[in-house]
């Protein structure tokens, strides 16, 4: 397990970026870097189970570990999605958090996975884009 880290400024607040980050039509906006028409189904209530889907029904479910509103959001993968079914997998402490700082010109994201080799090359390819939309939409909605 390889712990990867992106970081980016906004000129946003920690609100409208935990909005973006986290509203369900926004954030199926700013993850469209890394799987067209991505989306979820859940709450994000800590101890919750997230479910992140591709249009055809594939992806993986999570546990939230940590929901701080404005400043953390942590969950721990558990396994795939195929064809709606859950198939649990032994990833260990495969987590990711997004943590949002207040800066003087808006805010610090930092998203943090801790990630296998295998998945390593797509997250360094897909994060800085995914990232980027986060700041656009951040600094252009309302």
């Amino acid at each position: 397990m390889e712990t990867l880290e992106y970081n980016i400024e906004i000129d946003a607040t920690p609100e409208k970026v935990w909005s973006v980050l986290w509203d369900d039509l926004s954030y199926r906006q700013w993850t469209s870097a890394f799987t067209e028409g991505s989306f979820y189904m859940g709450t994000w209530d800590e101890g919750s189970i997230m479910k992140f889907f591709d249009p055809n029904n594939h992806g993986m479910y999570s546990k939230v570990l940590k929901n701080e509103p404005n400043k953390e959001m942590t969950f721990i993968h558990l396994g795939e999605i195929f064809d709606g079914v859950e198939v649990p997998q032994d990833w260990g402490d495969a987590t990711e958090s997004y943590i949002l700082q207040e800066t003087e010109t808006g805010t610090k994201l930092t998203a943090r996975i801790n990630a296998s080799e295998e998945f390593k090359g797509f997250f360094e390819d897909k994060f800085p884009a995914a990232l980027q939309n986060v700041k656009n939409l951040s600094q252009n909605q309302l």
